[in-house]
């Protein structure tokens, strides 16, 4: 295995990419730990001990933990992501950018660069809409803030959007020049960089006789046992035999060949439960924001407190919403149907057509249904751990849930890329079998 990871080092380019990459990650982790001017960290960091969990810990683990400092990164990522999303549903719905992004490498730059414009907006309401929901931070009656006028408002807008702007074009170049996709490793090396300080939290329950050795073990075998379901769910399809009929292009005979038509169990990836976390969070910041003048926004509030019955149940039928909404509009059957019957490709026993676009849904409504259920239970299970097995809420979240969902995706992806990398310069790959790809059928 070491042989095999110090081939990554004897290639100069991967070996520069990979250097590279190390060295951006540095560099976001440094920004994540300088502080927004006018915060007192010492009661903030007490606020967050009082109030933890829940939409709080939510926006602190997309963040990278730079929440909770209230750092330059404070908003992490997430603009760029919630601007990304946005374009990718509007390219579906609005006919000109649909055309724009059929039309290459001009039309991907140009809806790049809308993406950009929607993640400074977004910033920007963001940002706003933070700062003023800190200035009520207090704790024993003092302010966490230290100035808590227009002043620091915009020098907390003007900083955290800047914030987001660098760690925008840190993630862009990662992509560009070193390896995997810059934006889910900033994100990657945040949720991550949590990992020491939940096992020291851990490590402290065992010095005092809490977590006995026993416990630790059966701990170790779940978390085991997740990450593999996880992997499964992820490289997990259905795959449809594919036969393309003989064909004459000019001159030349092309003979048919069998292939599939592979279908993922979750083409949706970690989205859904992002959509799901981000409207369960509305209830409790409504209870903030409006409580105290409307008693019927605490009420509702105090119906969805995470880790209650409601709660949970509500949340995982949303994350199976969002699976079957967000297949619909990334995955369109009847254009699938009409490009195999274009270039001669059926399935056997289907007739083309309608009934090759009846058949193809039907089998992803199937797929998707056990796709979906699993993403609900993967959501659930912090919860489920700290709730019932007394897991620290660190701990809790890094097993599970969106955390681990991006842990393990990403580290496929990366793995994958730095797979085609050895193969190409005749090296062996990571794994024994040198390929990294969905088997299960």
């Amino acid at each position: 295995m070491f042989e095999k990871l110090g081939n990554i080092f004897k290639i100069p380019e991967l070996r520069k990419r990979v250097l590279f990459t190390i060295l951006i990650l540095v560099l976001y982790r440094f920004g994540a730990t300088i502080p927004t001017p006018g915060i007192n960290l010492a009661l903030l960091s007490k606020y967050f001990q009082q109030h933890a969990g829940g939409v709080l810990n939510m926006f602190n683990v997309f963040a990278g933990g730079a929440f909770k400092r209230f750092s330059i990164f404070a908003l992490g990522i997430m603009p760029y992501i919630s601007s990304s999303i946005i374009l990718q549903l509007l390219t579906i719905a609005v006919p000109s950018l649909e055309r724009l992004s059929k039309e290459g490498e001009a039309g991907r730059k140009k809806i790049n660069q809308y993406t950009r414009y929607g993640t400074v907006l977004i910033a920007g309401i963001q940002s706003f809409g933070v700062a003023m929901w800190i200035k009520g931070f207090r704790v024993d009656n003092i302010p966490v803030v230290s100035i808590p006028d227009v002043s620091f408002v915009l020098l907390t807008m003007l900083t955290i959007i800047a914030g987001t702007i660098i760690l925008m074009w840190l993630g862009e170049l990662i992509t560009e020049f070193g390896i995997g996709n810059g934006i889910s490793l900033i994100i990657f090396a945040g949720i991550v960089a949590r990992l020491p300080s939940a096992l020291l939290q851990m490590a402290g329950k065992i010095q005092t006789g809490e977590f006995n050795p026993v416990f630790i073990l059966l701990v170790s075998l779940i978390f085991v046992g997740i990450v593999a379901f996880i992997i499964l769910i992820e490289q997990g399809q259905r795959r449809i035999p594919v036969q393309y009929a003989q064909r004459v292009v000019g001159r030349k005979v092309y003979s048919g060949q069998n292939t599939h038509l592979p279908l993922k169990i979750n083409p949706s990836g970690v989205i859904p439960i992002i959509f799901a976390a981000a409207i369960m969070m509305a209830p409790a910041q409504l209870g903030r924001i409006l409580g105290t003048k409307i008693a019927f926004f605490n009420t509702i509030a105090s119906w969805f407190v995470p880790g209650t019955p409601l709660y949970l149940l509500f949340y995982g039928l949303l994350i199976v919403f969002f699976v079957y909404f967000y297949t619909a509009v990334q995955f369109n059957p009847v254009e699938l149907a009409d490009n195999l019957k274009k270039y001669g490709g059926f399935i056997p026993g289907i007739r083309p057509g309608e009934n090759t676009v009846q058949y193809i849904q039907y089998v992803l409504n199937r797929i998707l249904l056990s796709g979906a259920i699993s993403l609900a239970i993967i959501a659930i299970i912090p919860t489920l751990l700290q709730k019932f097995m007394h897991i620290p809420m660190n701990l809790a979240f890094l097993m599970g849930g969106t955390s681990l969902m991006i842990i393990v995706g990403v580290d496929l992806d990366t793995m994958k890329q730095i797979e085609s990398h050895l193969l190409m310069r005749h090296y062996d790959g990571l794994i024994k079998s040198g390929k990294i790809r969905g088997r299960w059928k």
